[in-house]
Protein backbone atom coordinates (compact mmCIF):
# COMPACT_ATOMS: atom_id res chain seq x y z
CA UNK A 1 0.00 0.00 0.00
CA UNK A 2 1.66 3.60 -0.49
CA UNK A 3 1.56 5.95 1.70
CA UNK A 4 1.64 9.22 -0.63
CA UNK A 5 4.70 10.80 0.49
CA UNK A 6 7.49 11.71 -1.69
CA UNK A 7 10.67 10.17 -1.48
CA UNK A 8 12.33 12.85 -0.35
CA UNK A 9 10.49 12.90 3.21
CA UNK A 10 12.07 9.68 4.00
CA UNK A 11 15.55 11.25 4.17
CA UNK A 12 17.09 11.32 7.52
CA UNK A 13 18.59 14.93 6.84
CA UNK A 14 17.14 17.93 8.65
CA UNK A 15 14.91 19.83 5.86
CA UNK A 16 16.71 22.91 5.12
CA UNK A 17 14.44 25.92 4.31
CA UNK A 18 16.74 27.94 2.05
CA UNK A 19 20.28 26.48 2.07
CA UNK A 20 21.50 28.22 -1.64
CA UNK A 21 23.61 26.41 -3.48
CA UNK A 22 26.85 24.77 -2.63
CA UNK A 23 30.17 26.75 -3.25
CA UNK A 24 32.91 25.39 -5.82
CA UNK A 25 35.69 24.48 -3.31
CA UNK A 26 36.00 21.45 -1.07
CA UNK A 27 37.86 21.21 2.17
CA UNK A 28 41.03 20.45 0.10
CA UNK A 29 41.34 23.54 -1.57
CA UNK A 30 40.79 24.90 1.95
CA UNK A 31 43.86 23.45 3.66
CA UNK A 32 46.03 23.34 0.50
CA UNK A 33 45.35 27.42 0.56
CA UNK A 34 46.50 27.73 4.06
CA UNK A 35 49.33 25.24 3.16
CA UNK A 36 50.60 27.65 0.42
CA UNK A 37 50.18 30.84 2.78
CA UNK A 38 52.25 29.46 5.65
CA UNK A 39 54.76 28.58 2.77
CA UNK A 40 54.94 32.26 2.14
CA UNK A 41 52.86 32.93 -0.87
CA UNK A 42 50.55 35.86 -1.14
CA UNK A 43 46.51 35.40 -0.87
CA UNK A 44 46.40 35.47 -4.23
CA UNK A 45 49.16 33.12 -5.56
CA UNK A 46 47.95 30.56 -2.67
CA UNK A 47 44.49 30.52 -4.41
CA UNK A 48 45.62 29.74 -7.70
CA UNK A 49 47.60 26.93 -6.39
CA UNK A 50 44.84 25.91 -4.47
CA UNK A 51 42.63 25.63 -7.73
CA UNK A 52 40.33 28.66 -6.90
CA UNK A 53 40.29 32.25 -8.35
CA UNK A 54 42.02 34.92 -6.88
CA UNK A 55 39.10 36.94 -5.30
CA UNK A 56 38.06 33.79 -3.35
CA UNK A 57 41.42 33.26 -1.82
CA UNK A 58 41.75 36.75 -0.94
CA UNK A 59 38.57 36.86 0.56
CA UNK A 60 38.97 33.57 2.69
CA UNK A 61 42.40 35.41 3.52
CA UNK A 62 40.61 38.40 4.97
CA UNK A 63 37.30 36.91 6.71
CA UNK A 64 40.14 34.75 8.55
CA UNK A 65 42.21 37.76 9.85
CA UNK A 66 45.19 35.85 8.43
CA UNK A 67 45.26 32.70 10.39
CA UNK A 68 43.88 29.63 9.21
CA UNK A 69 41.16 28.42 11.51
CA UNK A 70 41.92 25.36 13.30
CA UNK A 71 40.50 22.51 11.98
CA UNK A 72 42.49 23.72 8.58
CA UNK A 73 45.68 24.40 9.44
CA UNK A 74 48.75 23.23 8.08
CA UNK A 75 49.35 21.08 11.45
CA UNK A 76 45.89 20.06 11.82
CA UNK A 77 45.55 16.35 12.23
CA UNK A 78 44.01 14.45 8.74
CA UNK A 79 40.82 14.14 8.51
CA UNK A 80 40.28 10.27 9.51
CA UNK A 81 39.61 7.44 7.20
CA UNK A 82 36.16 6.68 8.50
CA UNK A 83 34.78 10.00 6.57
CA UNK A 84 33.94 9.36 2.69
CA UNK A 85 36.33 11.82 0.76
CA UNK A 86 35.08 13.91 -2.25
CA UNK A 87 36.88 11.21 -4.72
CA UNK A 88 35.04 8.87 -3.46
CA UNK A 89 31.52 10.80 -2.78
CA UNK A 90 32.08 11.26 -6.99
CA UNK A 91 32.70 7.65 -7.80
CA UNK A 92 29.19 7.06 -5.67
CA UNK A 93 27.59 9.54 -8.10
CA UNK A 94 28.51 8.28 -11.23
CA UNK A 95 27.88 4.56 -10.21
CA UNK A 96 24.15 5.53 -9.04
CA UNK A 97 23.96 7.59 -12.64
CA UNK A 98 24.88 4.42 -14.38
CA UNK A 99 22.49 2.37 -12.24
CA UNK A 100 24.63 0.12 -9.77
CA UNK A 101 23.46 -1.40 -6.73
CA UNK A 102 24.41 -0.23 -3.48
CA UNK A 103 26.12 -3.63 -2.60
CA UNK A 104 28.27 -3.23 -5.90
CA UNK A 105 29.52 0.74 -4.99
CA UNK A 106 30.63 -0.95 -1.72
CA UNK A 107 32.60 -3.60 -3.27
CA UNK A 108 34.44 -0.95 -5.56
CA UNK A 109 35.44 1.35 -2.78
CA UNK A 110 36.33 -0.85 -0.45
CA UNK A 111 33.32 -0.19 1.82
CA UNK A 112 30.17 -1.35 3.78
CA UNK A 113 26.91 -1.63 2.04
CA UNK A 114 25.41 0.54 4.94
CA UNK A 115 28.00 3.22 4.48
CA UNK A 116 26.85 3.44 1.19
CA UNK A 117 22.95 3.16 1.51
CA UNK A 118 23.38 5.69 4.35
CA UNK A 119 24.98 8.22 2.14
CA UNK A 120 22.74 8.31 -0.29
CA UNK A 121 19.85 8.76 1.75
CA UNK A 122 21.32 11.34 4.00
CA UNK A 123 23.26 13.43 1.67
CA UNK A 124 21.08 13.52 -1.91
CA UNK A 125 19.92 16.10 -3.01
CA UNK A 126 16.07 15.79 -2.32
CA UNK A 127 14.14 18.91 -3.64
CA UNK A 128 13.44 17.55 -6.79
CA UNK A 129 11.56 14.81 -4.87
CA UNK A 130 13.84 12.31 -5.83
CA UNK A 131 17.02 10.61 -4.16
CA UNK A 132 19.23 12.45 -6.39
CA UNK A 133 22.93 12.19 -5.44
CA UNK A 134 25.34 14.50 -6.36
CA UNK A 135 28.99 14.48 -5.46
CA UNK A 136 28.96 18.04 -4.55
CA UNK A 137 25.96 18.57 -2.74
CA UNK A 138 26.48 15.53 -1.19
CA UNK A 139 29.78 16.84 0.43
CA UNK A 140 28.24 20.19 1.27
CA UNK A 141 25.44 18.70 2.87
CA UNK A 142 28.49 16.55 4.76
CA UNK A 143 30.14 19.67 6.01
CA UNK A 144 27.03 21.32 7.49
CA UNK A 145 26.08 18.00 9.34
CA UNK A 146 29.99 17.96 10.57
CA UNK A 147 30.35 20.87 11.98
CA UNK A 148 31.06 21.31 15.96
CA UNK A 149 31.11 24.74 16.78
CA UNK A 150 32.56 25.73 19.98
CA UNK A 151 32.08 29.05 22.12
CA UNK A 152 35.06 30.42 22.95
CA UNK A 153 35.99 31.02 26.38
CA UNK A 154 36.08 34.33 26.23
CA UNK A 155 32.56 34.44 24.85
CA UNK A 156 31.41 32.39 27.99
CA UNK A 157 33.17 34.01 30.52
CA UNK A 158 32.58 37.82 31.54
CA UNK A 159 35.44 38.14 34.04
CA UNK A 160 37.94 36.86 31.90
CA UNK A 161 36.72 38.54 28.45
CA UNK A 162 36.70 42.16 30.77
CA UNK A 163 40.33 41.30 32.14
CA UNK A 164 41.68 40.70 28.44
CA UNK A 165 40.12 43.65 27.01
CA UNK A 166 40.84 45.85 30.21
CA UNK A 167 44.57 45.26 29.44
CA UNK A 168 44.31 45.65 25.92
CA UNK A 169 42.10 48.72 25.42
CA UNK A 170 42.93 50.14 28.88
CA UNK A 171 43.11 54.02 28.95
CA UNK A 172 46.48 55.66 29.63
CA UNK A 173 46.88 57.10 32.86
CA UNK A 174 48.98 58.95 35.25
CA UNK A 175 50.73 57.25 38.74
CA UNK A 176 47.71 60.47 40.38
CA UNK A 177 45.24 58.31 37.68
CA UNK A 178 44.43 61.38 35.48
CA UNK A 179 43.64 59.48 32.13
CA UNK A 180 44.53 60.63 28.47
CA UNK A 181 42.76 59.72 25.91
CA UNK A 182 45.13 60.06 23.06
CA UNK A 183 44.23 61.10 19.73
CA UNK A 184 40.86 59.87 17.68
CA UNK A 185 41.55 57.02 15.53
CA UNK A 186 39.00 55.94 13.12
CA UNK A 187 39.19 52.24 12.56
CA UNK A 188 39.57 51.17 8.95
CA UNK A 189 39.89 47.68 9.21
CA UNK A 190 42.86 47.87 7.55
CA UNK A 191 46.61 47.74 8.89
CA UNK A 192 48.12 50.81 9.92
CA UNK A 193 49.85 53.26 7.45
CA UNK A 194 53.38 53.91 8.81
CA UNK A 195 53.78 56.83 10.99
CA UNK A 196 49.58 57.18 11.16
CA UNK A 197 48.23 57.93 14.67
CA UNK A 198 47.84 55.27 16.90
CA UNK A 199 45.08 55.10 19.61
CA UNK A 200 46.68 55.25 22.95
CA UNK A 201 46.19 51.87 24.87
CA UNK A 202 47.58 49.61 27.93
CA UNK A 203 48.65 47.65 24.86
CA UNK A 204 49.40 44.63 27.00
CA UNK A 205 50.79 41.88 24.36
CA UNK A 206 48.75 38.55 24.46
CA UNK A 207 51.08 36.89 25.79
CA UNK A 208 52.20 39.08 28.62
CA UNK A 209 48.27 38.88 29.44
CA UNK A 210 48.07 35.27 29.12
CA UNK A 211 51.17 34.81 31.20
CA UNK A 212 49.91 37.32 33.77
CA UNK A 213 46.64 35.79 34.62
CA UNK A 214 48.58 32.66 36.30
CA UNK A 215 49.99 35.25 38.65
CA UNK A 216 46.63 37.71 39.28
CA UNK A 217 44.57 34.06 39.88
CA UNK A 218 47.02 31.32 40.84
CA UNK A 219 44.19 29.36 42.24
CA UNK A 220 41.21 29.84 39.58
CA UNK A 221 41.74 27.78 36.48
CA UNK A 222 38.73 29.23 34.48
CA UNK A 223 40.71 32.39 34.50
CA UNK A 224 43.39 30.75 31.82
CA UNK A 225 43.84 31.20 28.57
CA UNK A 226 46.46 31.17 25.64
CA UNK A 227 47.85 33.66 23.97
CA UNK A 228 46.99 32.27 20.55
CA UNK A 229 43.35 32.21 21.37
CA UNK A 230 43.30 35.77 22.31
CA UNK A 231 44.70 36.43 18.80
CA UNK A 232 41.98 34.28 17.03
CA UNK A 233 39.43 36.20 19.17
CA UNK A 234 41.06 39.43 17.45
CA UNK A 235 41.71 38.38 14.03
CA UNK A 236 39.38 35.61 12.92
CA UNK A 237 35.23 36.91 12.08
CA UNK A 238 33.09 35.35 13.97
CA UNK A 239 34.85 33.92 16.87
CA UNK A 240 32.98 35.63 19.20
CA UNK A 241 34.93 37.41 22.31
CA UNK A 242 36.47 39.94 21.30
CA UNK A 243 35.65 43.22 18.82
CA UNK A 244 37.51 43.17 15.76
CA UNK A 245 38.78 46.92 16.39
CA UNK A 246 40.20 46.18 19.25
CA UNK A 247 43.87 44.51 17.27
CA UNK A 248 44.53 48.08 16.91
CA UNK A 249 45.57 48.13 20.50
CA UNK A 250 48.09 45.60 19.40
CA UNK A 251 51.77 46.99 18.80
CA UNK A 252 51.64 45.91 15.27
CA UNK A 253 48.05 47.74 14.80
CA UNK A 254 47.44 45.03 11.91
CA UNK A 255 44.30 44.37 11.13
CA UNK A 256 45.50 41.06 9.74
CA UNK A 257 47.68 38.67 10.63
CA UNK A 258 51.05 38.98 8.59
CA UNK A 259 52.62 35.22 7.82
CA UNK A 260 56.11 34.68 9.16
CA UNK A 261 57.30 33.29 5.85
CA UNK A 262 56.16 36.09 3.80
CA UNK A 263 58.62 38.59 6.35
CA UNK A 264 61.56 36.09 5.33
CA UNK A 265 61.12 36.18 1.11
CA UNK A 266 60.43 39.23 0.95
CA UNK A 267 62.86 41.90 -0.69
CA UNK A 268 65.32 39.42 -2.09
CA UNK A 269 64.82 39.65 -6.13
CA UNK A 270 68.37 41.17 -6.43
CA UNK A 271 70.29 38.77 -4.25
CA UNK A 272 70.75 35.55 -6.23
CA UNK A 273 74.17 36.65 -7.71
CA UNK A 274 75.19 38.35 -4.75
CA UNK A 275 77.60 37.22 -2.01
CA UNK A 276 76.70 36.83 1.46
CA UNK A 277 77.69 37.71 4.86
CA UNK A 278 79.12 33.82 5.65
CA UNK A 279 81.55 34.40 2.39
CA UNK A 280 83.28 37.57 3.99
CA UNK A 281 86.88 36.57 4.55
CA UNK A 282 87.90 36.51 8.33
CA UNK A 283 90.04 39.48 8.39
CA UNK A 284 86.76 41.38 7.86
CA UNK A 285 85.07 39.97 11.58
CA UNK A 286 88.87 40.35 13.54
CA UNK A 287 88.62 44.71 12.44
CA UNK A 288 92.55 43.75 11.86
CA UNK A 289 92.68 45.74 8.37
CA UNK A 290 90.90 48.46 7.31
CA UNK A 291 88.87 49.63 4.29
CA UNK A 292 85.66 47.25 5.59
CA UNK A 293 82.85 49.43 5.83
CA UNK A 294 79.56 48.90 6.62
CA UNK A 295 76.49 51.10 5.06
CA UNK A 296 72.77 51.39 5.43
CA UNK A 297 69.82 54.24 5.49
CA UNK A 298 68.33 56.17 8.31
CA UNK A 299 64.75 57.13 7.06
CA UNK A 300 62.81 60.07 7.87
CA UNK A 301 59.25 61.91 7.72
CA UNK A 302 57.71 61.77 3.90
CA UNK A 303 60.24 59.26 2.68
CA UNK A 304 63.10 61.20 2.86
CA UNK A 305 66.89 59.54 3.81
CA UNK A 306 70.62 59.62 4.38
CA UNK A 307 73.13 57.12 3.89
CA UNK A 308 75.28 56.30 6.51
CA UNK A 309 79.04 54.31 5.89
CA UNK A 310 81.06 53.08 8.46
CA UNK A 311 84.59 51.74 9.01
CA UNK A 312 85.02 49.01 11.19
CA UNK A 313 88.12 49.19 12.22
CA UNK A 314 88.34 52.70 13.35
CA UNK A 315 84.69 53.60 13.47
CA UNK A 316 84.95 56.67 10.69
CA UNK A 317 81.75 58.02 9.44
CA UNK A 318 80.60 59.59 6.36
CA UNK A 319 77.21 60.91 5.39
CA UNK A 320 75.51 60.52 1.86
CA UNK A 321 73.21 63.21 0.71
CA UNK A 322 70.09 62.03 -0.77
CA UNK A 323 68.56 64.76 -1.98
CA UNK A 324 65.09 64.18 -3.93
CA UNK A 325 65.00 64.52 -7.39
CA UNK A 326 62.81 66.43 -9.12
CA UNK A 327 59.21 66.29 -9.76
CA UNK A 328 58.59 64.51 -6.08
CA UNK A 329 55.25 65.19 -4.93
CA UNK A 330 53.97 67.03 -7.29
CA UNK A 331 52.08 64.57 -9.68
CA UNK A 332 51.43 61.25 -9.48
CA UNK A 333 54.70 59.15 -9.89
CA UNK A 334 55.47 56.58 -13.01
CA UNK A 335 55.35 52.86 -12.18
CA UNK A 336 58.34 51.31 -12.80
CA UNK A 337 60.36 55.03 -13.24
CA UNK A 338 63.11 56.27 -11.41
CA UNK A 339 62.48 56.53 -7.26
CA UNK A 340 62.02 60.58 -6.68
CA UNK A 341 62.18 60.35 -2.92
CA UNK A 342 66.20 60.04 -3.76
CA UNK A 343 67.54 56.86 -1.87
CA UNK A 344 66.35 54.66 -5.13
CA UNK A 345 68.92 52.16 -6.14
CA UNK A 346 70.87 54.09 -8.87
CA UNK A 347 70.96 57.41 -6.60
CA UNK A 348 72.71 55.37 -3.75
CA UNK A 349 74.76 53.82 -6.12
CA UNK A 350 76.16 56.82 -7.27
CA UNK A 351 76.72 58.61 -3.93
CA UNK A 352 78.55 55.94 -2.64
CA UNK A 353 80.67 56.10 -5.59
CA UNK A 354 81.88 59.62 -5.58
CA UNK A 355 82.03 59.34 -1.34
CA UNK A 356 84.02 56.32 -1.63
CA UNK A 357 86.35 56.70 -4.61
CA UNK A 358 87.66 59.68 -2.93
CA UNK A 359 90.15 57.21 -0.28
CA UNK A 360 92.88 55.84 -0.61
CA UNK A 361 92.95 52.11 -2.41
CA UNK A 362 94.03 50.48 1.05
CA UNK A 363 90.60 52.08 2.40
CA UNK A 364 88.51 50.57 -0.32
CA UNK A 365 88.15 46.91 0.39
CA UNK A 366 84.87 45.96 1.18
CA UNK A 367 81.04 46.93 2.23
CA UNK A 368 78.67 45.01 4.21
CA UNK A 369 74.70 46.05 3.71
CA UNK A 370 71.25 44.94 3.91
CA UNK A 371 69.20 43.32 1.79
CA UNK A 372 67.42 46.18 1.16
CA UNK A 373 66.25 47.28 -2.38
CA UNK A 374 68.37 50.29 -2.53
CA UNK A 375 71.39 48.19 -3.62
CA UNK A 376 69.63 46.28 -6.52
CA UNK A 377 72.89 48.28 -8.38
CA UNK A 378 75.49 46.29 -6.58
CA UNK A 379 77.09 44.51 -9.42
CA UNK A 380 77.92 47.68 -10.98
CA UNK A 381 79.41 49.51 -7.98
CA UNK A 382 81.79 46.83 -7.52
CA UNK A 383 82.51 47.59 -10.84
CA UNK A 384 82.89 51.19 -10.36
CA UNK A 385 84.49 51.18 -7.05
CA UNK A 386 85.97 47.91 -6.66
CA UNK A 387 84.32 47.22 -3.24
CA UNK A 388 83.55 43.49 -2.30
CA UNK A 389 80.09 44.09 -1.61
CA UNK A 390 78.38 41.48 1.32
CA UNK A 391 74.83 41.71 1.79
CA UNK A 392 73.65 40.73 5.45
CA UNK A 393 70.98 37.81 6.32
CA UNK A 394 67.27 38.89 6.39
CA UNK A 395 66.15 40.53 9.59
CA UNK A 396 68.96 40.40 11.31
CA UNK A 397 70.71 44.01 11.82
CA UNK A 398 73.32 42.67 14.58
CA UNK A 399 75.56 41.76 11.59
CA UNK A 400 76.03 45.27 10.94
CA UNK A 401 77.10 46.20 14.59
CA UNK A 402 79.22 49.01 13.84
CA UNK A 403 76.88 50.77 11.77
CA UNK A 404 73.64 50.57 13.78
CA UNK A 405 74.99 51.51 16.83
CA UNK A 406 76.63 54.82 14.46
CA UNK A 407 73.15 55.09 13.06
CA UNK A 408 71.38 55.21 17.21
CA UNK A 409 74.43 57.80 17.79
CA UNK A 410 73.27 59.62 14.61
CA UNK A 411 69.44 60.07 15.77
CA UNK A 412 70.55 62.98 18.14
CA UNK A 413 70.72 65.12 14.99
CA UNK A 414 68.38 63.28 12.98
CA UNK A 415 65.56 62.70 14.98
CA UNK A 416 62.97 59.90 13.27
CA UNK A 417 59.78 61.19 12.26
CA UNK A 418 61.46 64.44 10.92
CA UNK A 419 62.14 65.47 7.57
CA UNK A 420 65.69 65.02 6.49
CA UNK A 421 65.91 66.39 3.13
CA UNK A 422 65.83 69.83 4.86
CA UNK A 423 69.55 68.67 5.78
CA UNK A 424 72.04 69.48 2.99
CA UNK A 425 75.44 68.02 2.13
CA UNK A 426 77.24 70.74 3.91
CA UNK A 427 75.25 70.11 7.08
CA UNK A 428 76.07 66.43 6.94
CA UNK A 429 79.80 66.73 6.44
CA UNK A 430 79.39 68.63 9.91
CA UNK A 431 77.67 66.12 11.64
CA UNK A 432 80.14 63.65 10.26
CA UNK A 433 82.81 65.35 11.89
CA UNK A 434 81.12 66.02 14.93
CA UNK A 435 80.96 62.16 15.41
CA UNK A 436 84.58 61.77 13.97
CA UNK A 437 86.25 63.77 16.53
CA UNK A 438 84.25 62.63 19.49
CA UNK A 439 86.30 60.30 22.18
CA UNK A 440 85.51 56.46 21.85
CA UNK A 441 85.36 54.09 24.74
CA UNK A 442 86.16 50.95 22.30
CA UNK A 443 89.14 53.09 20.10
CA UNK A 444 90.32 53.71 24.28
CA UNK A 445 89.70 56.93 23.83
CA UNK A 446 90.74 58.24 20.54
CA UNK A 447 88.33 60.03 18.34
CA UNK A 448 87.76 57.80 14.83
CA UNK A 449 89.73 60.48 12.87
CA UNK A 450 93.02 60.35 15.07
CA UNK A 451 92.59 56.12 14.96
CA UNK A 452 92.09 56.07 11.21
CA UNK A 453 95.02 58.93 10.69
CA UNK A 454 97.28 56.70 12.84
CA UNK A 455 96.40 53.26 10.74
CA UNK A 456 96.95 55.21 7.62
CA UNK A 457 100.46 56.89 8.83
CA UNK A 458 101.78 53.16 9.57
CA UNK A 459 100.61 51.89 6.20
CA UNK A 460 103.10 55.03 4.82
CA UNK A 461 105.87 53.89 7.47
CA UNK A 462 104.98 50.10 6.24
CA UNK A 463 105.34 50.78 2.37
CA UNK A 464 108.31 52.96 2.90
CA UNK A 465 110.53 50.59 4.72
CA UNK A 466 109.08 47.56 1.52
CA UNK A 467 110.32 49.69 -1.17
CA UNK A 468 113.68 50.51 0.73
Amino acid sequence: MTTGKRKSERSTRRKLSSPGRPPVWQREHLCRFWREIAAGLSSEEAAVAAGVSAPVGTRWFRSSGGMPPTHLAPWAPVPKRRSLSFSEREEIALECARGTGVRAIARKLSRSASTISREIRRNSATRGGEFDYRAIAAQWHADRAARRPKISKLALNPALRDYVQDRLSGVITTPDGIAFDGPVVVWKGRRAVHRQSRRWSSAWSPEQISQRLQVDFPEDLTMRISHEAIYQALYIQGRGGLRRELSACLRSGRALRFPRERARNRGKAFIADALMISDRPAEIGDRAIPGHWEGDLILGLGSSAIGTLVERTTRFTMLLHLPRMEGHGTGKSVKNGPALAGHGAEAVRDAIAGTISGLPAQLRRSLTWDQGAEMAQHVQLRMDTGLEIYFCDPQSPWQRGSNENTNGLLRQYFPKGTDLSQHGAEELSAVAHALNTRPRKTLAWQTPAEALDRLLKQDMIEGVATTG
